[in-house]
């Protein structure tokens, strides 16, 4: 019997051992520094060349408020912005007229690199114009479009920096010209370029 057993095969598969198969687990993604609610103060200069800070321009501010998510590494958001703009001077035929308060909604979509923003905007904002000596307008808050970019840079862990540029059009403004007593309808324009903080809650 003893040489029965000493003579019988001995096969690999009898004596080999193999470890299960480790697991592999995709990492959790780390989401950036500007999810969640905010609300911050900007300023800045507003006019109606492209240049702000050169020839006919005005200092500006105000108070915004919003809230961001990510998907798939992309920041989106929407925002609520109100703005003083300081009586910002734009033409019309015969004259000037005056942009004064300024309502904004806007949507908003970029990348976060690391602490650092980049992003697009684009909404709907509502425009309040005054009179000047030159030119007669109509008095209250006319609808217009806006489009800016804008980069943000995480300062602390709440604490954020932000600079903005906005183009807003205003379509179809009327305005009277005392001197030829004429009524006109003109698209008015102007560039704002703000810095702004945001506290994220």
């Amino acid at each position: 019997l003893m040489a029965a057993f000493a003579t019988a095969p001995v096969h690999a598969a009898d004596l080999a051992y193999s470890e299960p198969a480790p697991s592999y687990e995709e990492p959790a993604a780390t989401p950036s520094g500007f999810t969640g609610a905010y609300a911050g103060i900007h300023a800045g200069m507003s006019s109606e060349k492209l240049n702000p800070f050169s020839g006919d321009k005005e200092f500006m501010g105000g108070i915004q408020g919003g809230y961001n998510t990510e998907f798939n590494g992309v920041i989106v958001g929407g925002e609520m912005e109100y703005s003083h703009l300081g009586d910002t001077r734009v033409g019309v035929p015969g004259g000037k007229l005056v942009e004064r308060h300024r309502v904004a909604a806007k949507a908003k979509a970029g990348a976060a690199m690391g602490e650092t923003l980049i992003y697009g905007t684009a909404g709907m904002a509502m425009t309040s114009l005054r009179d000047t000596g030159s030119a007669q307008g109509p008095d209250g808050w006319k609808p217009g479009y806006l489009l800016g970019v804008g980069v943000e840079q995480n300062l602390t862990s709440n604490l954020s920096a932000k600079v903005e540029y906005n183009y807003v059009r205003t379509n179809d403004v009327r305005s009277f010209d005392p001197v030829t007593s004429s009524t006109s309808k003109t698209d008015i324009s102007d560039h704002v370029i703000k810095g702004g903080l945001n506290y994220k809650f």
